[in-house]
């Protein structure tokens, strides 16, 4: 099939489901039902084939998109504008120290004078447990208020870029990549993924990835075994969640704190390094203290903690264990490659380079599922709108 038979295929798969997404925010994958998740990822292929045609896929004639990143990002900040510019939106990023937030604005109220042409707000917010969701439904809550009361002609949408709990635009766009890799959502019952803690030579990095993955691959059957060193635990509401997923759809979930484990007779591996989550707690406390001396002991602590765990690595070695010693390698990048981006990391330079292109399309995924995410709220009948663009 070509690219316009491929997308039409795949409208008659999106007819057949019943997904309850317009008029919503996309905050976490664990809130949104099945037929939710694969009535995202449907429409993101769409988009992408229509993008390979170089079909337009407009629904906006004017009206803003709103970013505001409260950490770096290169793939999720690039892949946002890129999709609300094919959407037809304009871009503008909140800079919240060129805002009146820097003079005690409260977030009701940026919410709402940020929105006056909005149509959707994305919001990355990720390194502080306990704050980043917090933050995106006190937006979302903001919003709401100001359109039931007709301040606003329409209510932005609100799509999470990252959070403390959950990255959906890239756990989504991971699952797009196995879908295609194994030919079909089917194909993923009973394959075993190795969502693995790495080493890494620094500190600090969220727990919303590993989380974000437990809690996806887990709806659609898959047996997913997450490892790390004692002490680098995940949030606890998201171990419990993975494990009933995995019941409900016939998959399996445990835990084990041997890497090697992990990889034996595994399908998928996702070694990154991530925080434990005491630690992040901890440095949320002494930033808001502003605690500079103790932020900076924590760090050589948690440095000196993973210096402890450096064979944690996906080495040749390591791959060899897995099924046929040919496991598909997955990572959100940018992954620390030994020899290349760090003296040692998470992954040895020879892995990483043998599926180096298989993760830059796996990163592609993601400005259509962001898209795809919006397309799906502000359009009531998708099937017939994607229809009218073939």
């Amino acid at each position: 099939m070509n690219n316009m038979e491929k997308a039409v295929a795949l409208i008659k798969e999106l007819e057949t489901l019943k997904p309850n997404i317009y008029g919503k925010d996309f905050l976490l994958t664990w809130e949104n039902s099945v037929d939710n998740l694969k009535a995202v990822m449907l429409v993101a292929e769409i988009l992408q084939l229509l993008h390979k045609e170089k079909q337009p896929w407009r629904i906006f004639d004017y009206g803003l998109a709103i970013s505001i990143f409260r950490d770096n990002s290169t793939r999720t900040r690039f892949s946002f504008a890129s999709a609300v510019n094919g959407l037809g939106l304009g871009l503008s990023e909140l800079d919240e120290v060129k805002s009146q937030i820097a003079h005690g604005e409260t977030v009701r109220e940026t919410a709402n004078m940020i929105s006056f042409l909005t149509e959707v707000i994305g919001i990355r917010d990720d390194m502080y447990p306990g704050e980043g969701h917090t933050y995106m439904q006190e937006v979302a809550d903001a919003v709401e208020e100001g359109f039931q009361n007709g301040l606003l002609a329409q209510r932005p949408t609100l799509v999470n870029l990252q959070c403390d709990l959950d990255h959906p635009t890239q756990s989504l766009s991971d699952l797009l990549k196995l879908k295609d890799y194994f030919g079909g959502w089917d194909q993923l019952k009973g394959k075993k993924i190795a969502m693995s803690w790495a080493y890494s030579p620094s500190y600090g990095k969220p727990l919303s990835v590993p989380q974000g993955v437990i809690n996806l691959m887990t709806r659609f059957g898959m047996d997913v075994v997450l490892a790390h060193p004692e002490g680098y635990d995940l949030q606890p509401d998201t171990l419990v969640s993975a494990d009933k997923f995995a019941k409900e759809s016939g998959g399996s979930f445990r835990k084990t704190h041997s890497m090697a484990d992990a990889f034996k007779d595994a399908d998928v591996v996702y070694p990154k390094s991530w925080a434990p989550m005491a630690v992040m707690q901890q440095r949320t406390k002494l930033l808001q203290g502003g605690d500079k001396q103790g932020l900076k002991d924590l760090e050589q602590h948690c440095l000196a903690e993973n210096a402890k765990h450096m064979d944690w690595e996906c080495t040749e070695e390591m791959m060899k264990l897995t099924k046929d010693g040919n496991a598909l390698y997955e990572h959100c990048l940018p992954a620390d490659i030994s020899g290349i981006s760090c003296k040692q990391g998470e992954v040895a330079k020879s892995v990483f380079e043998r599926y180096r292109l298989h993760t830059y399309q796996e990163a592609g995924y993601k400005p259509f599922v962001i898209a795809s995410m919006i397309f799906n709220s502000k359009i009531q009948a998708v099937a017939y709108k994607l229809k009218s663009f073939i």
